[in-house]
């Protein structure tokens, strides 16, 4: 099975910065697309970020020139730069990667615990 650990939420005023990692573990093969989601109170789940393997990236409009989503092959880690944050980037974030396991056909989505980001003054 695969694991992934998030770590590096917490309380940020207004144009401050957070930096979120998130490693993954286990038995596999191979990490296709890997990418950041997050859930407010009372809102869907939407997609933040995405990286592929190769490095190709995609951004949700309202983050666009604020945030940098990275990662790291070699340790299976994926990463979101969080500047200028506002009040509205509030949310609960979780990673995602589609990932094959040991001795596995097919790409599974895996999902992290969720870290709470709160910007707030």
């Amino acid at each position: 099975q695969v694991q992934l650990v998030e770590t590096g939420g917490g309380l940020v005023q207004p144009g401050g910065s957070l930096r979120l990692s998130c490693a993954a573990s286990g038995s596999i093969f191979s990490i296709a697309d890997m990418g950041w989601y997050r859930q407010a109170p009372g809102k869907q789940r939407e997609l933040v970020a995405l990286i592929t393997r190769a490095g190709s990236t995609n951004y949700v409009d309202s983050v666009k020139g604020r945030f940098t989503i990275s990662r790291d092959n070699g340790k299976n880690t994926v990463y979101l730069q969080m500047n200028s944050l506002k009040p509205e980037d509030t949310a609960v974030y979780y990673c995602n990667a589609r990932a094959r396991p040991a001795f596995s056909n097919n790409y599974r989505d895996y999902w992290g615990q969720g870290t709470q980001v709160t910007v707030s003054s």
